[in-house]
């Protein structure tokens, strides 16, 4: 029998049937699959609805749909911790916290805030109305960098946490959990309170004593890139740096005008990454064993605008207790406030700059509460106004001792003279008789130096605090916008070396009160000083600091603080007032000179100061004379 054989016409029908067959096959299994995918989406919809999650983001790279994804594809590179990739919360999203103080946003991924604004609080913005964040757009980064037994480091932030929102009485309770089951997870737990800048935090494990590797050491990682929120970067990044507390109590900070600077500390309980007006600071009630700490500066040019100021780095190795970790901290984020820093009773105030010693309590004890006061009822300009008339009135005698005692030298100069000349081939016999003279008139060399050594601590005082004062910042008064920053008047097209390329007009008002202050009792003190053999001319020095003085002024306060500068013209123009009564109504020279001549008729006990002071000007002598035999 004949075979069977295939025509062209049967293979092309045998092809067409065929195709036919795979296309039916393959809109069947997209059918199918579109079919699943809905079920899926469906299913995934009410998941997510039932969670707590406040909105949603992409699907990630790694995320799955079902557990034989994950066993061929994550459990290979996360171990046992790829159970959590099987859960909800690994399609991303995040967890929204608010109170009147704060708006906070938890990322899924990573489980730390990426989001941190300080309600009601503005940053400085001439085109908008902006609310400061310290913490957006990816500025800051939390990790927990863990070893597991199996040879893996496994890293928070790039992991899922699955969240779980909860109350307790009026404060909010987010858990947010790194599962490897449902009996064992890593646990960054946040409480937010109302009216409050501080949260409490946990980082705690259950059950990981098997799956982390106790010998090798986690490494907690917190890095921040301080955003500018004020007018003048310079001025903010001057105020801006790493401060923190170490070995029970003692606080340092590190540099805020290097280029970089960096110190591994031991037992630290909080690192705060304080900005001009605004700090995050993470607490710990058991100290960090040590701590590594990097400030690096990013404004390499203050002439040019920029985005931030400082990129903040820390790196604390945490400690396991029983097989676990188990960690009480706190958040602060918000003002670099003293009155609010210091209300928590942790040392925090101690970031706020307000100087060493004496300056710090005269802030301390004194500016701030009388400060608070004054502000409390009057606008805040006017405060400061007052607070300099304070202050002017508090340091008035010695003001007038200051005076006095320039006016007493003055009128002595004469005698002083002939003295100089007298006995000018002998050094120590001039000396001893100006002594004489000295004590003879009741005048004391030194009296005008003390009231004015006197009146330092003061004004280091104050020239600390207005800087710090979180009161003044974007409190206007007459043409400054802002008393925490500079009050420019006149923008210039280019910029002056040390100057800016801006005018402010307190410091501009302060220099000039400077000088007229200065050509008021510089002519006294010229008369008041002798000129000494082998010492510089005094007058001619006197001459140079009328013109120096306020140039000094004027450069250096125009890009201060408006505030400080309105201090300072307010003060320098009361001072002007004062000198002027003292020396036109008070202070006479017919006065003093019957004063003076006085003084001369009284026999006056040596005191034993200028006992021993004769005593050695006598021995010197003997020896000179002895020398020249």
């Amino acid at each position: 029998m004949e075979g069977k054989k295939l025509d062209r016409n049967s293979i092309v029908g045998f092809i067409i049937i065929a195709g036919l067959l795979i296309w039916m096959m393959l809109n069947n299994i997209n059918k199918e699959q579109d079919a699943m995918k809905k079920d899926a989406e469906q299913a995934q919809k009410e998941v997510v609805e039932k969670t707590d999650v406040v909105s949603t983001e992409k699907i990630a790279d790694e995320g799955v749909q079902n557990d034989s994804l994950v066993s061929e594809s994550l459990r290979a590179k996360l171990g046992q911790f790829a159970y959590s990739a099987t859960l909800p919360s690994a399609q991303g999203g995040s967890t929204e916290l608010k109170s009147e103080k704060l708006t906070l946003v938890i990322n899924n991924k990573g489980g730390y805030l990426s989001e941190v604004q300080i309600n009601n609080n503005k940053r400085f913005s001439k085109s908008s109305n902006e609310i400061v964040s310290l913490i957006k757009d990816n500025n800051s980064s939390f990790n927990l960098e863990l070893h597991t037994t199996d040879n893996r480091v496994i890293n928070t932030k790039d992991l899922y946490f699955e969240p779980q929102l909860s109350t307790e009485g009026e404060n909010q309770v987010l858990s947010m959990r790194l599962k490897a089951s449902e009996n064992q997870f890593l646990e960054f737990r946040y409480v937010l309170k109302p009216n409050d800048y501080m949260l409490d935090f946990v980082i705690r494990s259950q059950g990981l004593s098997k799956i982390i590797d106790l010998s090798k050491t986690p490494e907690l990682n917190w890095d921040l890139e301080a955003y500018v929120n004020e007018k003048s970067v310079a001025y903010e990044n001057r105020y801006t740096r790493l401060y923190y507390e170490y070995e029970n109590g003692k606080d340092n900070d590190l540099s805020a005008t290097s280029k970089s600077d960096e110190k591994t500390v031991k037992d630290v309980s909080y690192i705060a990454y304080k900005q001009h007006f605004f700090s995050s600071i993470l607490l710990t009630s058991k100290p960090f064993s040590t701590a590594s700490l990097v400030s690096k500066n990013l404004v390499l040019d203050e002439k040019v605008d920029t985005l931030f100021t400082k990129d903040f780095a820390s790196t604390m190795p945490l400690e396991f207790t029983a097989g676990e970790l188990n960690y009480d901290m706190n958040w602060y984020f918000g003002p670099s406030d003293y009155k609010i820093l210091k209300s928590y009773g942790k040392n925090l105030d101690n970031i706020v700059p307000l100087g060493w010693g004496i300056f710090g309590w005269l802030n301390r004890f004194l500016f701030i509460p009388v400060f608070g006061v004054l502000s409390s009822f009057l606008p805040y300009g006017i405060a400061i106004i007052v607070l300099t008339v304070l202050v002017r009135l508090l340091i008035s005698p010695l003001t007038y001792k200051s005076y006095l005692s320039q006016a007493k030298m003055k009128a002595i100069r004469p005698e002083v003279t002939e003295i100089n000349e007298k006995y000018k081939n002998d050094p120590m016999k001039k000396q001893q008789e100006t002594m004489n003279l000295y004590s003879k008139a009741g005048v004391n060399p030194m009296a005008g130096c003390i009231p004015a050594i006197l009146q330092i601590p003061i004004f280091y005082s104050l020239f600390q605090f207005f800087p710090s004062a979180f009161d003044l910042r974007q409190k206007s008064f007459l043409w400054a916008d802002d008393l925490s920053s500079y009050d420019s008047v006149l923008h210039l097209p280019f910029s002056i070396p040390f100057y800016g390329n801006h005018v402010s007009l307190f410091p501009l008002l302060a220099s000039i009160a400077i000088f007229i202050y200065m050509k008021m009792t510089t002519g006294d003190q010229q008369m008041a000083q002798p000129q000494q053999e082998g010492m510089p001319d005094m007058g001619k020095l006197m001459k140079v600091m009328i013109y120096i003085s306020p140039l000094m002024m004027l450069f250096f306060f125009n890009n201060y603080a408006s505030g400080l500068s309105l201090y300072y013209f307010i003060s320098n123009s009361i001072t002007i007032g004062i000198m002027y009564v003292i020396k036109n109504h008070i202070v006479k020279e017919d006065k003093i000179h019957a004063i003076i001549a006085e003084n001369k008729t009284k026999k006056k006990p040596k005191g034993r100061f200028q006992k021993m002071m004769e005593q050695a000007q006598e021995q010197q002598r003997l020896k000179e004379q002895q020398k020249n035999k």
